[in-house]
């Protein structure tokens, strides 16, 4: 009689979990954003080390513009696809938490720890260009996520707490450095692993953030913004693309299909992946 001796989900889970805490505190963890399982494997391909969707991207692909426009369930079975197409660790853009309460963030991270994923990035932001939850409220959302990860199973779970002082400029200019490393330190005693600054470039000021923060800082690298060599020498930790690679994708999808409507060119076709490329990606 053989003898399963394959892992359980939970320990492949808490592999994975452990694996992606090493690589976000032993290196710099570069993280090019998937929105669909086709990406996420694509991505895997070329030697990611590990898979962030991006909350924009996963929308576009089920037809929704951003900002948790879809709902929590849409969003966890997009994750599910993403996890089970990847044997990489996975971390998940929960946006806002699908809910304002520390219950409602309770219940997302729950869903996304039964999807297989190991990391979630959580947002300070009420809604797209603010305001912002004051530091208490996001405090109390930050430990419920952290709660209820180990409820779940998965203490191990990294928490990216996302502020947005910066993306939606949020305050006096002079006052957002300050007020992000206030919130940086207010998240880091919720039970936060990380803080993520979207919209903040500025090299001076991520030097002076990351010598500063008691969490590693995320960045969100952009074209034609700092080169991720760039962001490493001032102390960056972690470096994502929101939507940048779904942008990319979309726009040689728009300059194909225009040079075949428009000159009944194919040129924009070359250099394309394989059919057998990307169709052995998903042979398992």
């Amino acid at each position: 009689m053989s003898v399963d001796i394959s892992p359980s989900p939970d320990a492949v889970a808490k592999r994975k979990a452990r694996l992606f805490r090493s690589l976000s505190t032993d290196s710099v963890l570069v993280l090019p954003n998937a929105w669909d399982a086709a990406s996420a494997a694509v991505i895997a391909a070329v030697g990611a080390t590990a898979i962030a969707t991006t909350s924009g991207g996963v929308s576009w692909s089920l037809g929704r513009g951003d900002g948790q426009r879809l709902s929590r369930g849409e969003m966890v079975e997009a994750a599910r696809r993403i996890v089970d197409s990847v044997d990489l660790p996975v971390t998940v853009d929960v946006e806002r938490g699908y809910g304002p309460t520390p219950a409602d963030v309770a219940t997302t991270v729950r869903a996304v720890v039964e999807a297989g994923a190991v990391g979630v990035n959580l947002e300070d932001s009420t809604a797209v260009g603010g305001p912002l939850f004051d530091v208490a409220e996001q405090s109390a959302r930050l430990r419920a996520a952290r709660d209820e990860a180990a409820a779940a199973g998965l203490p191990e779970l990294f928490i990216n707490a996302r502020t947005d002082v910066f993306l939606f400029a949020i305050g006096a200019s002079e006052d957002r450095l300050g007020e992000v490393l206030a919130r940086a330190a207010a998240y880091a005693k919720a039970g936060a692993d990380g803080i993520f600054v979207p919209g903040l470039l500025d090299l001076d000021m991520l030097k002076t953030l990351c010598a500063e923060s008691p969490l590693p800082v995320n960045a969100m690298a952009v074209a034609g913004g700092p080169s991720v060599i760039e962001l490493t020498q001032v102390g960056v930790r972690r470096i994502s693309l929101g939507t940048g690679l779904a942008q990319a994708a979309y726009t040689a999808a728009r300059r194909a299909a225009a040079e075949l409507l428009g000159t009944g060119g194919l040129t924009a076709l070359d250099g394309s992946l394989d059919f057998s490329e990307l169709d052995v990606l998903f042979r398992h």
